[in-house]
């Protein structure tokens, strides 16, 4: 049974300042370096046999982390990315809310398209659950780790366990460097583990 473990990066300053990171390439706080450091020693435990993770620094930092403590590669992968948020990127919820609020409104309602050219939760849940698709069959019946962002792991582990956007809005938001474990069961297909692991 291949076992997949979707790691949401560690904080950075953006996350602590409510900004809008996107598709943004931010780094990782000194906190987020830490709590790297520290999920990648509890990750080791479960014996990983290969790493993937987003482009972005912030998850490419993070999966080197993990890296470093097992001497596995990190396999970059694009698709990984978080999701595009357009004219928001950088900018804090705050200034969303005031320059954008019915757009705001829609897209904290859950809207899949809400406006601001944001990308669209269907295609964000296709191509991530694709990246992590392809990021299992690195190892068939063993473990992989996949670092990512908070969106797109949510959106992707629905997406490869083909849950309906009703369904997938019910999942709540990994915390900074926490994972979603999902099984490839022979018989039954994709199952959720766990979520919000650490």
């Amino acid at each position: 049974m291949t076992r997949l473990v979707v790691w949401r990066h560690g904080q950075t300053e953006w996350n602590a300042a409510d900004r809008v990171q996107g598709q943004y390439d931010v780094p990782l706080s000194p906190l987020g370096r830490e709590q790297a450091a520290a999920a990648a020693a509890r990750l080791a435990g479960l014996h990983p046999d290969a790493i993937v993770a987003s482009d972005l620094r912030r998850a490419a930092d993070t999966a080197a982390a993990l890296a470093g403590v097992t001497g596995l590669p990190v396999a970059a992968d694009p698709r990984l990315r978080e999701r595009y948020f357009g004219e928001w990127q950088g900018l804090t919820l705050a200034e969303v809310r005031r320059r954008w609020p019915a757009e705001f409104d829609r897209w904290r309602a859950g809207d899949p398209s809400p406006g601001g050219a944001i990308e669209h939760l269907e295609e964000l849940a296709k191509r991530v659950a694709e990246a992590l698709r392809e990021a299992a069959e690195r190892s068939p019946g063993g473990t992989v780790v996949v670092a990512t962002h908070g969106g797109a792991a949510r959106q992707g582990c629905a997406g490869l366990l083909g849950w309906p956007e009703g369904v997938t809005r019910t999942l709540g938001g990994l915390a900074n460097c926490h994972w979603t474990e999902l099984r490839d069961d022979p018989v039954r297909g994709w199952q959720l583990w766990g979520h919000n692991l650490s």
